[in-house]
């Protein structure tokens, strides 16, 4: 069985925190968007493992702070099922941040990524050290 679920578990809604794991200088971010989200009224906006973000950065270098960037979910903690039907589930939250084309901003990726979000972002894949 190959490719990304049909349905995939979102773990992780708007306003969450969530770690940053690549060498931009940005240490947490907060998501404030999911684009092409379609939802239903009053649901929260809700993101899964290799989901597209819009994050704002809290804590990180002053050059970082306050910015407004695109990033890609590589980690979340609430499990999720993959196609041969195994359970997934990571330690923490993470993101990685990313330009609009999908390039990594960053030279390097710190800790294993999810291979769903490998298989849809090739430059992270490329990037990354261990793919899970």
């Amino acid at each position: 069985m190959k490719g990304i679920a049909g349905k995939q578990t979102r773990g992780l809604t708007t306003a969450s925190k969530v770690e940053c794991v690549d060498n931009t200088g940005a240490k947490v971010v907060e998501i404030i968007a999911v684009p092409k989200w379609h939802g239903t009224a009053r649901r929260y906006p809700s993101a899964g493992v290799g989901d597209l973000l819009t994050v704002s950065v809290k804590k990180g270098t002053p050059e970082m702070r306050r910015q407004i960037l695109n990033a890609v979910i590589v980690r979340q903690r609430r499990p999720f099922r993959r196609p041969d039907g195994t359970m997934v589930r990571f330690e923490d939250n993470a993101v990685v941040i990313v330009n609009d084309k999908g390039e990594t901003k960053g030279s390097e990726i710190k800790g294993p990524v999810a291979r769903e979000a490998a298989e849809r972002w090739p430059r992270i894949a490329a990037t990354a050290s261990i793919i899970v």
